[in-house]
């Protein structure tokens, strides 16, 4: 799917004049969903002909009858695509972030919950599955996000949430991509899964000398480490992109979200984070358009009670 040919408004005009109806909403959603052509979900095959005036898809082969939107995001909406489409380009169009509140007055939705629940939705979709790990030189370490860490390392006070950050050094002043994860502790149990799912191996993976990352070279990193005790320099100097990316992140919290992003879901304010780090230097707003709906058709649906689950579990 992601090797979909990259068709994108260039400005908001363009916007504007190619989804103004549901039907090219429709037909666009497809062309990236299908972009090889319609796939039955239940049987895999690809020949089917329009149904109840061309809303679905039914498949000539087991008789399924499917939508474009059925499976992904927008599952079950009962606002038009063109309102989820002007949400996308909003969000898209904000260089720092968006809170559900303008959200609501840009769409001029009547209820705040649902604001609420689109725009987390949308972060959601900000991650897409199956992406690549960083590669190359990687720096890893933690960080916690809620105010001043007085506790041990490794004991982390309900006040707090700890968050795993990697970060790839293209050069010494350039950095690559980020990986950000809320982790339960800074044990190694927690910390390897998160440096083997954010990093390839084979990598170079930078970090300090907790014990947490012992065995990453049994894991098939590089692991190099830099003790912090006892060093004339600072943590940050030491380690200066992990903790140039934290204080952005911790910046950017409070800054756009004036700490609005509670601990039940800051999972999904990193994941909006790192889309927007991931593509900062892109000149393109369109592109991030179409980046952002390209991995909405590829997410599972999140129904409004099921983001409300994951925060009380989380």
């Amino acid at each position: 799917m992601f090797g979909a040919v990259e068709d994108y408004p260039r400005d908001l005009a363009e916007f504007e004049r190619r989804f103004a109806t549901e039907e090219a909403c429709r037909v666009y959603l497809a062309q990236l969903r299908w972009p090889e052509g319609f796939h039955c979900p239940r049987c895999g095959r690809t020949k089917a002909w329009p149904a109840r005036g061309g809303l679905l898809q039914h498949c000539a082969t087991c008789g399924h009858q499917t939508s474009v939107t059925a499976g992904t995001i927008f599952q079950n909406t009962r606002l038009p695509l063109t309102t989820w489409f002007r949400a996308m380009w909003w969000v898209t169009s904000q260089k720092t972030g968006v809170s559900a509140l303008g959200l609501q007055r840009v769409l001029g939705l009547r209820s705040y919950k649902t604001a609420w629940a689109w725009a987390h939705k949308l972060r959601r979709a900000m991650v897409r599955p199956g992406r690549d790990r960083l590669t190359g030189r990687v720096e890893v370490d933690e960080t916690y996000i809620g105010g001043v860490h007085h506790g041990r390392r490794g004991r982390q006070p309900g006040t707090k949430a700890l968050v795993g950050v990697a970060v790839e050094v293209e050069t010494p002043q350039r950095l690559g991509r980020v990986r950000l994860r809320r982790l339960v502790d800074a044990s190694g149990a927690s910390l390897l899964p998160f440096v083997q799912d954010a990093v390839e191996p084979g990598s170079v993976v930078h970090t300090d000398g907790w014990l947490g990352y012992e065995g990453l070279d049994r894991q098939g990193y590089r692991h190099e480490i830099t003790f912090l005790l006892g060093q004339a320099a600072s943590p940050s100097q030491l380690m200066p992109h992990v903790h140039r990316v934290t204080s952005l992140l911790k910046r950017w919290l409070l800054g756009t979200h004036h700490g609005a992003a509670t601990h039940e879901h800051l999972d999904y304010y990193l994941d909006e984070f790192t889309f927007r780090f991931n593509r900062r230097r892109s000149g393109s707003r369109g592109k991030l358009f179409f980046r952002l709906v390209q991995q909405a058709v590829a997410v599972d649906p999140a129904p409004y009670e099921s983001l409300v689950k994951y925060a009380r579990r989380g």
